[in-house]
């Protein structure tokens, strides 16, 4: 199993990791520790090099992590430096943080579900199970968004034994429960005062470092299932 990195330490730019497997027909190899972060949970995957070489996709694949590169393959045992690219990485990092804030504000003051979601850099999308989204409404979640953002809540990682992570009320935010059967421990994300939700992707370590946060716009995706698109401004 390569060590996720990032999930300590979403603020390391830089690592040193040995190859540990290659897969020469995808032109990748698989780390005993990575600093990149793989795509998923609607989070894109981290871009940087390995080597001085670019890595252009990261994703977990038949139980592995694997790191595309555009060259040459290192071979199995070798030593690779790693750099994140650390422009896009916090970019996405204070992107997620925006939709946990949204999350958490849409949960305690209207109670509604997250059912999907995606984003990118400094902008994207979360659906919510809101019967009704109008102008007015919008208007006060983003004025909601951006009052947390001032309020400078510290972001707090955790990772929990799944027993005790189950015994948190509403960790699990999104209508359908993604987390596998067979995780034994629970990585939660918690934004003091405001939300705490199990997630493994990066973020900031306070909402203050967001910045400001447009609703660049907002659509029925059904009867009860309304969509919410967030710009963050650089």
């Amino acid at each position: 199993m390569t060590e996720l990195l990032a999930h300590t330490d979403a603020y390391l730019k830089t690592f040193t990791a040995t190859v540990t497997a290659i897969n020469e027909a995808e032109n990748a190899v698989v780390l005993d520790k990575t600093a990149f972060y793989p795509s998923g949970g609607g989070q894109p995957h981290d871009t940087g090099s390995l080597n001085g070489i670019p890595v252009t996709k990261v994703k977990r694949q038949g139980g592995q992590i694997l790191h595309w590169l555009a060259g040459d393959l290192p071979a199995v045992g070798d030593e690779v430096q790693g750099e994140i690219n650390w422009e896009r990485r916090y970019k996405l990092m204070r992107t997620h943080t925006a939709f946990h804030i949204l999350c958490g504000v849409v949960w305690r003051d209207y109670e509604a579900q997250v059912t999907g979601g995606n984003m990118n850099e400094l902008k994207g999308r979360m659906d919510f199970e809101f019967a009704s989204l109008k102008k007015e409404l919008v208007q006060e979640i983003e004025d909601k968004l951006n009052a947390e953002v001032a309020a400078a809540r510290p972001i707090l990682v955790k990772v929990l034994p799944r027993e005790e992570a189950f015994q948190i009320p509403d960790l699990i935010r999104t209508k359908i429960n993604l987390l596998p059967a067979g995780i034994t421990e629970v990585r939660t994300i918690e934004i003091e005062g405001l939300d705490l939700q199990a997630d493994g992707g990066t973020h900031v370590a306070n909402t203050r470092e967001v910045g400001n946060i447009k609703v660049a716009g907002y659509k029925s995706k059904g009867k009860i299932n309304k969509r919410i698109q967030l710009e963050i401004m650089d």
